[in-house]
């Protein structure tokens, strides 16, 4: 899922990513409650998964009954979808992995915030304190449970 701040004519603010279970229930409510401060406006399509926002306090505007055919209804969500792709195929030409994807997430989304960053001197300060509150991750969990590191570079992983 992708929440981005609309700055209007500034464009970009603060972005967050993140993967969700399923698409239904739950799921895309818990990731606004999350990620979204109460209040705010928070503009989606139509999908039926977002219909209880209101109940909770945040002004819902669907924009699909805005948007002629064809017309990019979430113009800064795609731009920020087609930019995290981009990003994703150059930096880890080809080796992207499923099992990672919440990592990749995490750190598209720091890149993304500390992108006009006047203080480039605080971005190591910053990321030591993120790292200070994130659980650990084992040579285990990074390779998908075997310890097999050939097969989980390989893709050949059956956990």
């Amino acid at each position: 899922m992708i929440a981005v701040e609309d700055k209007d004519e500034l464009g970009f603010g603060r972005i967050r990513l993140g993967s969700v279970e399923d698409a239904s229930g739950d799921s895309p409510t818990n990731f606004v409650k999350k990620n979204v401060e109460k209040r705010s406006i928070v503009r989606t399509d139509g999908w039926k998964g977002y219909n209880d926002l209101r109940k909770i306090g945040y002004e819902h505007v669907v924009q699909e009954t805005l948007s002629s055919p064809g017309e990019n209804m979430l113009p800064l969500a795609h731009r920020i979808a087609s930019l995290m792709k981009r990003w994703l195929a150059g930096t880890y030409q080809g080796a992207v992995r499923n099992q990672h994807l919440d990592y990749y997430l995490d750190e598209y989304t720091f890149r993304f915030n500390r992108r006009t960053s006047t203080s480039r001197g605080k971005l190591f300060y910053w990321l030591v304190q993120q790292a200070m509150v994130v659980a650990p991750v084992t040579a285990n969990q990074i390779l998908g449970g075997t310890g097999d590191l050939e097969a989980a570079v390989d893709g050949k992983d059956k956990t």
